[in-house]
Formats: structure tokens, C-alpha cells, sequence
């Protein structure tokens, strides 16, 4: 699995002109399945997340994490994480899991943040969104499971 982590201030996800999630501070996670994606990686891509120490503590460092700081997750589904552009212009998708597999996981990385203590929101698999946030940082950290097991 890989996710795109990012500090926001807010962020929300609009899907056929519904709001579908909404958080003000925390993370805005946008989370990629490929093949072979498990059980064990969604469930390492949550605690990762919660204990990421990217909030500033009383002295300005980024020691502090979700739960620490009271914040909340969106997550969003986002297969174009496995997009491959190294040849040509239109990038190449083969590498990301069907939706049959991913809509699972994708929801396996909410509900292990929510088993954690983080307030969750959502965007709608398989949907096309609008995602809105603002940064705060900004901070954007890259997660992925090949690099952790």
C-alpha cells in the first residue's frame, strides 16, 4: 500500500455534489492499493499514521501525533498512487489493485485509524471527487508498505 500523508488545517471531499467527509486539523491520507496488498499492510498503514509525529509541540518541533493534538483523518481512496509514467505520456495503472480488492483495504486503513482513537472521515471509492484542503506546513509525507516488510 502506499499513502500520501498530508498536514491539513481542513479538508473535504465532494462526490456527485454530496459531501461525503469533512476534517478540520489532521491528515489528509490518500491511500493506493496494489496487488498482493493485505491484511498486514492495511493494518501497518494505520498505526503508522496515528503515531506519526508531524504536529508541533509547545517548542515548534513535530513531535506530537493525531491523538495527541486531538486531530482527524480523511481518507481517500486514490489508485493513481501506482500510476507508472516512466515511458511514454499516459501513465499505466497495471500495478494498482482492482476494486474488488482495494475498496476492502482502503476501508480496513479507516476503521484501523478509528481503532486507534482518530476521528475518521471519507471520501466514496470508486467515485470521482473533489478534494479539498489546505496544507498546513506544509507537511507531505510518502508511506509504503514494500519499504516495510
Amino acid at each position: 500500500m502506499r499513502a500520501v500523508v498530508s498536514r491539513v488545517s481542513w479538508a473535504r471531499v465532494v462526490a456527485g455534489g454530496e459531501r461525503t467527509g469533512e476534517i478540520g486539523p489532521g491528515l489528509l491520507v490518500l491511500v493506493g492499493v496494489t496487488h498482493g496488498d493485505g491484511d498486514a499492510e492495511a493494518r501497518w498503514l494505520a498505526a503508522k499514521v496515528a503515531g506519526l509525529r508531524v504536529f508541533d509541540d509547545d517548542d515548534g518541533k513535530m513531535n506530537r501525533s493525531l491523538a495527541e493534538v486531538g486531530g482527524g483523518v480523511l481518507v481517500v481512496s486514490q489508485f493513481t498512487l501506482y500510476g507508472d509514467a516512466r515511458k511514454g505520456r499516459r501513465p499505466s495503472y497495471v500495478a494498482a489493485a482492482p476494486p474488488e480488492l482495494a475498496a476492502p483495504l482502503v476501508e480496513a486503513v479507516a476503521e484501523g485509524l478509528a481503532a486507534e482513537g482518530v476521528p475518521v472521515a471519507r471520501g466514496r471509492f470508486g467515485a470521482a471527487m473533489r478534494v479539498e484542503s489546505a496544507g498546513d506546513g506544509p507537511v507531505t509525507i510518502l508511506l509504503d508498505s514494500a519499504r516495510a516488510f
